[in-house]
């Protein structure tokens, strides 16, 4: 089996003293693994940075068998950020994320897009939050739409509105920007106070369910603001 496509790269494993293990998520082909002969040698590994863009050859003998890339760079972005650890954690959450929670062999154009997306939310100045409806979009295409605005209720607390759901143990209040989404927010703990609230919904309806872990990486990116 060989073909050539244009991919992410979402992980590398130093496989031998020469070579590495590779995921990336393909635009026609998903996410894929594969062997980089020479992954570590000065030519190649300077490019191969989590969430670069390349191009990709693949080939495997049989499809029950590892395959192998050879690639070339295309986008550079993540050298882009290596002077701002927080939009480079994000890159590093957002590329796990796809990891994690994607099926292997399984083209998703949408998924494809959404990658190529983040890398324009980075240059936003509002980039945090937008980065917050990247991660839902990103549930809602694989099946896991958190549906907000069918969730919560409104109340007003001394002259302000405030949305909260509600359940038998507990009374969780969401951050107005969830539901007002052209909302401005200035105060970055608001701001985190979404991102924890999707990684809750995260944890406990798809990671926990299939005996998943939390990754570190996204809890080094809320981190990353203290």
């Amino acid at each position: 089996m060989n073909w050539s496509d244009e991919s992410f790269l979402l992980s590398k494993n130093r496989y031998s003293e020469n070579s590495l293990i590779a995921e990336l998520y393909s635009k026609d082909h998903g996410k894929i693994s594969g062997i980089i002969f020479g992954g570590t040698s000065k030519k190649i590994k300077n490019y191969l940075q989590i969430g670069n863009k390349l191009h990709v050859n693949y080939s495997s003998k049989n499809e029950n068998r590892i395959g192998y890339f050879k690639i070339e760079i295309l986008n550079a972005y993540s050298p882009l950020y290596f002077d701002h650890k927080q939009k480079l954690s994000c890159i590093t959450t957002a590329t796990n994320l796809i990891k994690i929670l994607t099926a292997d062999s399984q083209a998703n154009n949408k998924v494809y897009d959404l990658i190529n997306n983040l890398f324009l939310i980075l240059k936003d100045e509002d980039w945090l939050k937008r980065y917050i409806f990247w991660e839902l979009e990103l549930l809602k295409l694989l099946g896991y739409d958190l549906e907000l605005e069918n969730l919560v209720e409104k109340d007003i607390v001394e002259n302000e509105t405030v949305y909260y759901a509600s359940s038998s143990s507990e009374k969780k209040y969401v951050p107005n920007f969830l539901i007002e989404k052209d909302l401005k927010v200035d105060d970055v703990n608001t701001l985190l106070s979404g991102l924890k609230l999707v990684g809750d919904y995260l944890d406990k309806t798809i990671l926990k369910p299939n005996n998943l872990n939390y990754p570190n990486s996204r809890l080094l990116f809320i981190n990353s603001f203290k």
